[in-house]
């Protein structure tokens, strides 16, 4: 006996049956080596800007009482490549280009000239842990007016001494607590904390945060975004 299914009925079954499947799909697109990679890009970018539209500039971060810093022994060194890079800190520049009317190299005296900032923030690492610090410096909001930054330019791109790279958006460089640091717990910082100077984001985990900074640059491309996020890491990366 021939069994009849009018068009309508199969454009329905046809409908639910292809969204029964589309988690196999999707999980077959991951499992395809060529696919991978760009689906994974895909969505990090969709999750930056979908976070991207809530963040909120000029609103501060929650900060804490003296009561809950650790001490400065129990915050963690945490290193990409060497604890100590070996920088001279009596020759150290922050070289300084990209759209600014100033380029050039500053000293830690002219960014320690900018009103300093004392703060008690939260670090996040993506490892799994977090701590409560004591940090000083200036904004890099202060900064970017110090050279001049072209205030339509996205991106702020860092290099360091360690070779390690980092980049953030401008909505987070001119976050009010997003600093350049150059002091932890009242004094200079340690060499295992960045010394000289350091990024200091606490709406960010924690690898934005990079250390040992030697050169900045503004700019509307990004060649490199990250470190960790040219292997794959998230950029945007919000808390």
């Amino acid at each position: 006996m021939e069994t009849r299914i009018d068009r309508k009925s199969f454009r329905r079954m046809s409908r639910r049956e292809l969204l029964k499947l589309t988690p196999l799909l999707a999980l077959g697109a991951f499992a395809w080596t060529p696919t991978r990679s760009a689906l994974l890009s895909a969505g990090d970018h969709f999750n930056g800007w979908a976070a991207s539209l809530w963040y909120r500039t000029g609103h501060p971060v929650t900060t804490f009482p003296d009561s809950a810093v650790a001490p400065l022994s129990r915050f963690p060194y945490n290193y990409f490549d060497v604890l100590d890079p070996e920088i001279d800190l009596d020759a150290w520049r922050l070289k300084v280009g990209g759209l600014v009317k100033n380029p050039g190299e500053y000293t830690l005296a002219q960014i320690q000239a900018l009103p300093k900032v004392r703060q008690n923030t939260r670090h996040v690492c993506v490892e799994g842990w977090d701590v409560i610090g004591n940090f000083g410096g200036a904004r890099i909001g202060d900064f970017l007016k110090l050279v001049g930054a072209d205030p339509a330019a996205r991106f702020l791109y860092v290099e360091c001494a360690d070779n390690y790279y980092e980049s953030l958006d401008m909505a987070c460089a001119m976050q009010p607590n997003s600093l350049l640091c150059y002091e932890m717990y009242g004094q200079p910082l340690l060499v295992g904390h960045g010394a000289p100077l350091r990024l200091l984001l606490p709406t960010k985990i924690g690898y934005k945060s990079a250390k040992y900074l030697i050169s900045l640059e503004v700019t509307n491309v990004l060649r490199r975004r990250g470190y960790w996020e040219d292997q794959g890491y998230p950029w945007y990366y919000s808390l």
